[in-house]
Order: structure tokens, then sequence, then C-alpha cells
């Protein structure tokens, strides 16, 4: 499975790139932190596929508090049809402490 480290996430962000990047947190984890991603929680993922069904062949950054649902996420996108989605390395946590 692809990753991508905080380092190259923030680089690309500033570089100005057009990211897709998708938030598989709960709502109130969003809502207390969020680097600019769509928010679709884990658990809605499956019932909400179609919001982001025009990202299939486009590159897809998934994260979460750790990596551990976003890795969940990915793996299910990828079973879907989605043909390059990454999961950020550590998630939140990773991001936030490489302040």
């Amino acid at each position: 499975m692809q990753e991508i480290t905080v380092q190259e996430l923030k680089q690309r962000q500033a570089n100005g790139g057009n990211l897709n990047i998708i938030d598989v947190r709960e709502e109130w984890e969003f809502d207390e932190d969020n680097i600019g991603a769509q928010l679709l929680p884990l658990g809605d993922l499956p019932k909400r596929l179609s919001e982001i069904t025009h990202l299939k062949d486009e590159e897809v950054i998934v994260h979460c508090r750790s990596g551990a649902r976003s890795a969940r996420a990915q793996k299910y996108l990828m079973s879907q049809g989605f043909s390059n989605v990454i999961n950020l390395a550590g998630g939140i946590m990773a991001y936030r402490e490489d302040a």
C-alpha cells in the first residue's frame, strides 16, 4: 500500500497543488482539527461512496488520527476501483507533531 509522509504532504500543500484529501475520522475529530480535507468517516464510506466516485482515476490521500482507519479506507477504496489511494503515514498526530 502506498503512503505519503507528513513532510511530503506539507510540501505539496505549500506548492498549492490540487490535492484530494479525505479525512476518515469522526465529525467531532474533524471539528477539532482539519487540514483542508473532505470529511467522510470510515463507517459512512460505503453509503457515501458516490460523493467521491469522480475521483476514481485521480490521486486520493486518506488520513485519520494515526493511520489505522485510513489504511482500512485505502483498502476499501482500492477494492471499489479507485486506482491511486495514498495513506498519510502517522495520520493527523504526525501532521501536528511536524509543526
